[in-house]
Formats: structure tokens, sequence, C-alpha cells
């Protein structure tokens, strides 16, 4: 074989093997897939459960009729004794006797649900703040809870007067009111209603305390009953702490399940704070794990 010929031969066996790795490389013309969109990941909120629980578990809507029944069926017996007052000691400052019967209501996780709120909380990351509390009011969306409606609308047939105190601001008594009426709950007027801001003349408002609201109410009937999710709602706690939420309701725990009705909120309340020192000022971090440390693990 001649060099010149050797030579060819090489050429030709390198440009084969180029051909050959050509066929198995990737067209340089094909187009690559861009990657998937992400949707950002919102941050685990300690309310998950609790607002889903509140609003998927038949537990939940159990507890609530077991309790509006129980109710109404004490009613009509409260109603004929004439001794039976469900106002705390302090709030009773009129004498109740020849006074028209009424029951007391808090609003919010008593007689409306506003989970849909604390779920829009939960799926856009946020915390609880006025001006979106004060939106949700507005649409007036919010639906009666399991028992409520049956149970006012039967004391309103017996003569009780119905009366609802809310720390809902005195100007969202239109819109809750409203909201109040389509959801089938009886409201006999404005004065039905008696939202944070009302003034009772002679009594210091201290804070969201309902204390001068109930004594209002105890001017112009007698209580037969009151119903709520927080402590606040039955009497004034002077100290936010276990030992001042304990030392407040020592006094009446013999009136609960027939004078005073509790209904459970997981999702808020003044039981939240008092695990922080009430610092709601405090990082978000902070008192997350000031919750954590207080969990007993025996």
């Amino acid at each position: 074989m001649t060099k010149s010929l050797s030579a060819l031969l090489g050429t030709a066996l390198v440009l084969a093997g180029c051909a050959n790795q050509a066929s198995h490389a990737p067209a340089s013309a094909a187009p690559i897939a861009p990657a998937p969109a992400t949707k950002p990941t919102v941050a685990a909120d300690d309310n998950l459960n609790a607002v889903a629980w509140s609003q998927t578990a038949l537990e939940h809507d159990l507890v609530y009729l077991e309790t509006y029944r129980s109710a109404q069926s004490q009613l009509l017996t409260a109603l004929k004794d004439k001794s039976w007052d469900a106002l705390p000691t302090e709030d009773r400052t009129a004498p109740y006797k020849g006074l028209k019967p009424a029951v007391i209501l808090d609003i919010d996780e008593t007689v409306l649900d506003n989970s849909p709120y604390q779920a829009r909380l939960i799926r856009n990351g946020g915390e609880y703040n006025e001006a979106d509390w004060a939106k949700w009011c507005k649409e007036k969306r919010a639906r009666a809870l399991p028992g409520a409606v049956a149970f006012t609308q039967f004391a309103a047939k017996h003569g009780v007067a119905v009366i609802y105190i809310s720390n809902r601001s005195q100007d969202l008594d239109t819109a809750t009111i409203d909201n109040l009426r389509h959801a089938g709950l009886p409201v006999s007027g404005p004065d039905a209603f008696l939202g944070l801001g009302t003034i009772l003349r002679g009594c210091d408002q201290v804070g969201t305390e309902k204390s001068c609201r109930r004594q209002l109410v105890g001017q112009h009937y007698r209580v037969l009953m009151q119903f709520g999710d927080q402590l606040g709602d039955f009497v004034s706690v002077l100290s936010n702490t276990d030992a001042g939420r304990n030392q407040a309701m020592v006094p009446y725990t013999k009136w609960i399940g027939s004078r005073w009705f509790v209904l459970p909120n997981p999702t808020y309340g003044s039981w939240e704070p008092a695990l922080f020192n009430n610092e709601w000022s405090a990082p978000r971090d902070q008192r997350r794990q000031q919750k954590i440390d207080a969990l007993r693990v025996d």
C-alpha cells in the first residue's frame, strides 16, 4: 500500500466516524422546553388545621347544634323563673325584677361563621388586619352557624328579646344587621346590635371589654342566657393570663350549660395572646415559638 493510499483510507475512516457520531447527536434546531412555572409557596400557617376543622368537620357542626338545642330546651324554664338572671354580679347594676326577658349573643363564631375570612388569610399568608376584616364584613356573606337560627327564632317567638353584643365596630352596624337578617337571624331593630363604640353614660369602656354594654342591656332586660366563643363574651377578664382567665370564671362555672353557653373557636381569641404575654408586636416566629413552649408533653 502506498503512502498516498494509506492517507486516503485514514481520511475516509475519520469522516465515517464523524458521520456516525453526528447521527446520534441531538438536532441543534430542536427547541428546549421551558421549565414549568412554579406557584409561589405559602409559608406554613399555624391556623390551617383549626380553620379546616371549622369548615369541614361534622363534629364542629354537631357541637353547635348540641349547644343551641340544649339552650332551647331550657329557655322556657328560665323564662318562668323570675329569679333567673345570667348577668355577672358586676354587670347587674339595675334591679331586674319586672324587666322584659332577653338573651345576649356574641356574633362572630357564635351566630355567624367567618371562617372564609380566616381561610383567605391562610391562602395569602397574611394576618388579621382591620381593613380586610371590615371589607369581609361589608360583603355580608357570613353564614349562620348550626342551631343559631332555630334558637334565636324560638326565643323571639316566645317574647324574648335577642340582643347581639359584638366587637365589630359600630360603623359596621348596617352591614352586620343586613348579614344577620340575610342569614335568617331575628333582628328587632338597630338597638339589637351593640357594637364596639356603643356608649353607656357613666361607664368607662376598657379596650374591647363588653361589660358596659352588658350593663346597658341589664338596665332594660332580665338576661336569661348568654352565648359566646370567648370568656369576654360573658364576664370581664382583668388580666389575660392563665391565672387571670381562670379567676374570672371561678364564680360562674355552675352557670355553664344553663345560663352561659360557650362555643368552640380554635381559630382565634384571647386564649392565643395569653400564650405569648399578649405581645402582638413580637415577630410572628417568636410568637409561634412561645406557643410551642406552652405545650404540655406529659
